[in-house]
């Protein structure tokens, strides 16, 4: 769809753009409609559930409710190719009942609605008391009381018109065609705005406000005889800002940049397969955090309770690698946080009302901590002395039980400030990368290799040629024990996913990773070229 036609059209749903109906609330017909409305005050519907569920005999119970509002915009080249938005509005109550989790969620918010689910959800619980071998222990939490959070953003999407969107995304596909041999470009927009109250009957009544924004960017060089293209895409990354952070990740000097390197991986040299020092940008370093360190430390993984989609992991079990295992040098210290502004996985209270908290999960190399919900915390408290939870309980919808996710898991900067310059300066021989390509990685997360959008030749600690086809293979411990230089705090930089799924049922969990530069030494590098 041109921008002229899309511009008549007096429905978003005309000429062939698709506009999803709402689960709960009217189709968004000629215009898009409000969001549907709560027909009683949120803290009243949980705490008629809550009430109903201790009723029918759970000793612990917490609920939701939620409006959850997504808004996706596509175009390629100069012509619209998506927009969509949709919006779900729902309660959800779990309950624990003799050491057993009930779950159940109702799109119905009236009294009587949430009722039946707190009493559902302590039925669930008491059936599932009769298989249940151990039983759950919940970690002491502080009450709260009444409070609220909103993530930090500027301009809330949804008050920016969707054609002035569509303007500006249309003017940097423009841009980046300007460019030789530029043939194919696309970008798009993903919005998403989380209203949810969380009650828990320990005390809390948390009210949260949360925005994500998560633009892209995919431009595609074409050679001369057609015979090669190449790509230079995943050039921005998600964050939990507002509209205000699409108007500075994506400017016309960063997309001639991009466009620029596109053409460049054209004729660009194979790299030589081999042993190569390694210095890696945060844009690609933060996936590599997410893969080898994000998952394996998920503690229901590391006890075999959990394996779809990651698998399990080699940081088991928890008393023979806690305080022993060497992850990295002496220098690596890994923080997890949900507090960051503009972390993904930033909130103010988790879904167990326990409050965002920050921990050291490698100090000093040395592997300390997992990542953790109340359950969890006296599966390992007597080898971390951790009473308390670090609030990693998550939903990611008011029909989706609350389970252990990834927090915010960032590698923290050297405390002398080294550049990148000062990084390659220091390298006789190596291989500098940024940005996230492909990438595999076992189901115990301790083979990997990974792969990356733009490459360039270091030699005499000066940065020289474009490589392409690079991609680096190594073990977890091998990898990060080899990092023999980092980056300081002006290096820092925070990127992340939109969509890390776990479970099963499945869910999508957005996480931040920061991290500064950091160089790896003598890494087995491969050649993912046809001819390579």
């Amino acid at each position: 769809m041109e921008r002229r036609d899309f511009v008549k059209s007096t429905a978003l749903a005309a000429g062939g753009v698709a506009i999803a109906r709402p689960i709960v609330g009217r189709s968004l017909g000629s215009k898009l409609a409000p969001p549907p409305e709560v027909d009683a005050s949120a803290k009243e519907l949980l705490l008629e559930a809550l009430d109903a569920a201790t009723s029918a005999g759970a000793e612990y119970a917490d609920a939701k409710v939620g409006l959850y509002r997504n808004q996706r915009i596509g175009t390629r080249e100069q012509q619209i190719t998506r927009v969509n938005e949709s919006s779900s509005l729902g309660l959800g109550v779990r309950a624990l009942v003799n050491g057993s989790w009930g779950f159940a969620a109702t799109p119905e918010l009236t009294r009587e609605a949430a009722t039946r689910a707190g009493r559902e959800a302590a039925a669930i619980g008491k059936a599932n008391s009769a298989v249940e071998r151990s039983g759950v222990r919940l970690a002491p939490v502080e009450s709260y009381g009444d409070v609220s959070w909103t993530s930090d953003y500027e301009i809330d999407p949804w008050d920016v018109p969707i054609g002035e969107k569509v303007d500006r995304m249309l003017e940097m596909n423009r841009i980046a065609m300007e460019a030789d041999h530029v043939r194919f470009v696309s970008s798009s927009h993903h919005f998403v705005k989380v209203e949810k109250t969380i009650a828990t009957t320990d005390g809390t009544v948390a009210t949260q406000t949360l925005i994500r924004n998560n633009p892209g960017m995919s431009i595609t060089a074409i050679s001369d005889d057609n015979s090669d293209f190449q790509t230079r895409n995943w050039v921005t990354y998600p964050a939990a800002r507002g509209y205000e952070y699409v108007l500075q990740e994506i400017t016309p000097e960063k997309v001639e940049q991009w466009a620029a390197e596109a053409v460049q991986k054209l004729s660009a040299d194979g790299v030589e397969p081999g042993k190569h020092n390694l210095i890696l940008h945060p844009t690609h370093l933060w996936l590599t955090i997410h893969e080898s360190i994000g998952h394996p430390t998920e503690l229901d993984r590391a006890k075999g309770y959990e394996a779809n989609y990651a698998g399990t992991s080699f940081l088991a079990p928890p008393s023979k690698v806690l305080n022993q295992f060497r992850y990295g040098p002496d220098f690596m210290q890994l923080e997890a946080e949900r507090t960051a502004p503009g972390g993904l996985a930033s909130v103010g209270w988790d879904a167990e009302g326990v409050k965002a908290d920050r921990w050291m999960m490698i100090k000093d190399g040395i592997f300390v901590d997992y990542q953790t919900t109340r359950e969890q915390v006296d599966w390992i408290s007597e080898y971390t002395g951790v009473k308390h939870s670090h609030g990693c309980a998550h939903s990611d919808s008011w029909s989706s039980i609350p389970f252990q996710r990834m927090p915010n898991m960032n590698l923290l900067p050297g405390e002398e400030d080294l550049s990148v310059d000062d990084l390659i300066a220091a390298t006789d021989d190596g291989i500098y990368m940024e940005g996230r390509s492909s990438y595999s990685i076992d189901q115990q997360r301790y083979n990997f290799q990974f792969s990356g959008q733009a490459a360039w030749e270091v030699k005499g600690g000066k940065k020289t040629r474009m490589l392409r086809d690079v991609a680096y293979q190594a073990t977890t411990e091998d990898f990060w024990n080899s990092m023999d230089m980092i980056g300081g705090p002006s290096t820092y930089v925070t990127y992340g996913s939109f969509y890390d799924g776990k479970g099963q049922p499945g869910q999508s969990n957005p996480v931040s990773h920061g991290c500064p530069v950091a160089r790896f030494h003598q890494v087995n590098v491969l050649n993912t070229g046809r001819s390579g």
